[in-house]
């Protein structure tokens, strides 16, 4: 059983006022605290009490009302290219029905039988004493409006892949490349030198002799 909804919620909203006549209308604006796993786990998100600001258009329909607003917040978070922190301005829209729970799709009254349209319930958000509780619909609809891989700029170089360095607060920045094809010679070559040396330093001292005698 889901919880019932509580009128001191922020997130829980009032539509006596519309009075069930189709065609009412009533915009409200709120400034509410953000819930908690709010974004994109471990990605980004906005903070848990965050300050979230919503503007909301509750019309009566007639079966139910329909909720369309926008929320607005900072979401903080990680560059994927640089790791550095970074913060951006989400906006995120949405339009939700809360259907009256006893009035089918078109806004008849009826009494359902236990189990009668249960799947379709399932998907369908319901009205509770004239409350709509918009916790589930605004965290949708901020996941949807956040990127998925947020960067700090749109051109962010990232890191470099030998060192790890941030490449942008070094433009100039390399490494001398060195092509494999040429390592294995070099090394032989390196190996030949000091063979060399060696057999020189081992012949000396039978020159030495030979000039003694």
């Amino acid at each position: 059983m889901t919880a019932r909804l509580d009128h001191r919620n922020p997130l829980v909203f009032d539509t006596h006022e519309l009075g069930r006549r189709p065609g009412a209308l009533q915009r409200l604006t709120r400034t509410v605290d953000a819930p908690k796993d709010f974004g994109i786990q471990g990605v980004i998100g906005v903070p848990e009490g965050a300050p979230v600001e919503l503007e909301l258009r509750l019309e009566s329909v007639m079966e139910g009302v329909l909720v369309t607003g926008t929320g607005r917040a900072q979401a903080e978070g990680e560059c994927v290219r640089c790791l550095e922190p970074l913060q951006l301005d989400v906006e995120a829209d949405f339009q939700e029905m809360f259907s009256y729970p006893d009035a089918d799709d078109r806004g008849r009254a009826h009494h359902a039988e236990p189990g009668d349209d249960a799947e379709d319930d399932e998907d369908r958000l319901f009205l509770e004493d004239g409350l709509f509780g918009l916790e589930s619909v605004l965290r949708d609809a901020v996941v949807l409006a956040l990127p998925m891989q947020p960067v700090c700029q749109e051109d962010c170089p990232g890191l470099c892949a030998e060192c790890g360095a941030r490449l942008a607060d070094d433009p100039d920045h390399h490494h001398d490349a060195v092509d494999i094809r040429w390592a294995a010679l070099q090394g032989l070559a390196g190996s030949l030198e000091d063979g060399e040396k060696d057999e020189m330093s081992g012949a000396e001292p039978g020159v030495d002799e030979k000039q003694e005698k």
